[in-house]
């Protein structure tokens, strides 16, 4: 236990650590990149959080479930002020995303429901259809803001469920000519590769806003591939390896312009 002393409670950084369920690691990087910094240290260099050092980090984590990258993070720090009025618009923002959560979790309650009752008539759907859909399921939300699923979602409904169709099927056909292409090693800067490419993107872009906002989702799906690749792999009909190998083959070719 750290004592106390006129200036109130400090912290060591295990203790921060534990509370907040980080590591002492990210702490650090935190205090590297001059994100959260201990406000003082011991005689022989121990780092001490005080206060004020606390309610930071709390506003670090809490924009952290909003969604804002590290970077972004802090930029609002930076531009905004440690006091009551900007806690509580944090607090109330954060709490909005805890609702939105819980409506989530609310309309998949009906869904499990509704499939219950398909259940209840029919025959048993294959397990690996359900871990399937829990898993893409993970995947999105720990991806996505809210704000960002919500763009998506409108995105489709404007499209329309025969676009989306038709694009389902584009998007197929795309992907095995440029498979092709990859286990053949054609060069990234060959006619044909570009063009396949610029409709890929093409097609891509009808799911994304215009701007800075359909940029975000891109980044996020980007994100999402690279951290799930295995994952999303095993509900695509090829093999995950080869889609590994096609996205890489894709970022090359966009790279050769």
């Amino acid at each position: 236990m750290i004592g106390r002393d006129d200036a109130g409670r400090r912290w060591s950084i295990g203790e921060v650590a534990r509370t907040s369920g980080m590591t002492v690691r990210a702490l650090r990087h935190y205090d590297a990149i001059g994100l959260l910094s201990a406000s003082e240290r011991t005689a022989s260099g121990h780092r001490r959080y005080t206060g004020d050092d606390v309610r930071r980090l709390y506003r670090v984590r809490a924009l952290r479930t909003l969604g804002l990258s590290l970077e972004e993070i802090a930029d609002v720090l930076a531009n905004s002020t440690d006091d009551l009025a900007a806690m509580r618009a944090l607090l109330k923002a954060q709490l909005h995303e805890l609702e939105a959560h819980g409506a989530r979790i609310q309309r998949l309650t009906h869904r499990l429901h509704g499939l219950l009752g398909q259940i209840d008539s029919a025959s048993m759907p294959d397990p690996d259809q359900f871990m399937t859909t829990l898993e893409m399921i993970s995947m999105f939300e720990s991806s996505f803001t809210t704000e960002q699923r919500e763009q998506l979602a409108r995105r489709r409904a404007d499209l329309g469920p025969e676009a989306v169709e038709t694009a389902r099927t584009e998007w197929a056909g795309l992907v095995e000519e440029l498979l092709r292409h990859v286990r053949d090693h054609t060069p990234v800067d060959d006619p044909r590769v570009r063009a396949l490419v610029h409709r890929w993107d093409a097609l891509a872009n009808r799911f994304h806003d215009d701007g800075d906002d359909g940029e975000g989702t891109k980044a996020a799906a980007r994100r999402m591939w690279r951290e799930n690749s295995e994952e999303i792999g095993r509900s695509l009909p090829w093999p995950a390896g080869h889609m590994r190998d096609l996205v890489l083959y894709l970022e090359r070719c966009r790279q050769a312009g």
